[in-house]
């Protein structure tokens, strides 16, 4: 399952997001994973959620974005759930091409058995109409 979280800048979609991590990692039986560009919600989240920074990494674009993901997944199958924050600064801002990642994405979603949640700067009209057949939106 997939749930994109949408709204302008400054619309609050961090602090949901943030509390979405926390109340994961309570009601999680297995692990609960951050992904964000820079570090800067560690002192946000509980310190037992996996934080993945991926500048640390030298990530960008949609395509060394989901390879990440997917390494995550493969690497842990415990994991119940991953957020993500800046999702546009992280891959791009075509919205064809988040379309695509988000297909994969939601493949990968089921394979792995792991709920993803993406913070996604945009109003919601700009969101393309094939990802609301797997997205759920905030």
């Amino acid at each position: 399952m997939i749930t994109l979280l949408t709204g302008t800048k400054g619309s609050g979609k961090t602090k949901k997001l943030i509390d979405m991590i926390n109340e994961a990692y309570r009601n999680s039986d297995g692990h609960v994973i951050c992904v964000e560009k820079k570090e800067s919600l560690r002192y946000e989240i509980k310190p037992s959620v996996r934080l993945v920074s991926t500048d640390a990494y030298g990530i960008s674009g949609f395509d060394a974005f989901y390879g990440l993901l997917a390494g995550i997944c493969a690497g842990d199958h415990d994991i119940t759930d991953i957020l993500v924050d800046a999702t546009l600064r992280i891959g791009s801002r075509d919205y064809g091409e988040l379309a695509d990642f988000l297909k994969k994405v939601n493949a990968l979603s089921k394979e792995a058995d792991t709920k993803f949640t993406f913070t996604v700067s945009t109003e919601t009209e700009n969101i393309p109409e094939s990802v609301l057949e797997f997205c759920e939106l905030i």
